[in-house]
């Protein structure tokens, strides 16, 4: 519980997938997770808040940086609650292992990796530098579905 008391302080409220059920199906046939051993990897997390998609559009276009990296903060948020969905406690999570990152946006913009620093960023803060930084890859796509700027495929190690 020492992670969930971290994130109360940083006042972050995780949604609740068991709830509401996780996004993904409104996308297509899909688990929210899958584990094998010791490694989870979650299917696709986007920006998405009480059913709306924040920050919706392009990089480059319509969207800043700043807004980016909003969205994949958001999108870091939702994994959270997707690890949580996955294992229970927070405190299962030995380690990050990867993110695999999409970013729309236009093929003059450059600066990717600034966005994904969201999404890293806000691991690095719940679990630490150690646990929370693991290896990434941050591509530019064209369009993601519904209009999201950014989307996340996470790897964790766990308990």
């Amino acid at each position: 519980m020492e992670i969930e008391r971290k994130l109360a302080q940083m006042e972050i409220e995780l949604p609740d997938f068991g709830a509401t059920t996780y996004y993904g199906a409104s996308y297509g046939k899909m688990k929210p997770y899958h584990r094998t051993g010791h490694l989870l990897f979650l299917s696709g997390h986007i920006p998405e808040k009480n059913g709306q998609i924040i920050n919706p559009g392009r990089l480059g276009q319509n969207l800043t940086v700043e807004q980016g990296y909003e969205a994949a903060r958001l999108t870091g948020i939702n994994c959270l609650a997707g690890l949580k969905q996955a294992v229970g406690d927070l405190d299962s999570v030995v380690a990050i292992v990867r993110t695999l990152n999409f970013v729309v946006c236009t093929p003059e913009f450059y600066d990717v990796h600034e966005v994904s620093s969201g999404l890293t960023d806000l691991l690095a803060e719940v679990f630490g530098p150690e646990k929370g930084i693991g290896g990434r890859a941050t591509i530019g796509v064209m369009t993601l579905a519904r209009n999201n700027c950014f989307e996340t495929w996470l790897t964790a190690e766990v308990r």
